[in-house]
């Protein structure tokens, strides 16, 4: 395997505030919008900062999965929730934290 890999997606901006993400490699869209926090944001719609959020939980996910090969670690689930704070810093709107709240069973639920 390489040292290397390049993941490609494309951005088109459909009308307003609106656009779809893609990738070559991938089979789905994903709508993208600004934020309802921001002028003319809209509501309802994954913006980049859902992105973001979504992108540090599934990368503590794949992480998570890969240790508990390696370490032979059973579990029956793994859940995780993410909450991203979005402040006004110095006058710009920013990612000032991320909190994780993992959930993992090694056993049956009752």
């Amino acid at each position: 395997m390489d040292n290397m890999s390049f993941y490609e997606v494309s951005l088109e901006w459909a009308e307003g505030r609106r656009g779809r993400v893609s990738s070559p490699v991938l089979n789905e869209q994903i709508e993208v919008a600004t934020p309802p926090e921001f002028a003319k944001g809209i509501a309802g719609i994954w913006s980049p900062e859902h992105l973001l959020v979504a992108a540090v939980d599934s990368c503590l996910m794949t992480t998570f999965l890969a240790i508990a090969e390696n370490s032979g670690l059973e579990f029956v689930s793994f859940e995780s929730k993410a909450l991203g704070k979005l402040e006004k810093v110095g006058g710009k709107y920013m990612i000032t934290e991320i909190e994780l709240d993992p959930q993992v069973a090694d056993q049956q639920r009752k």
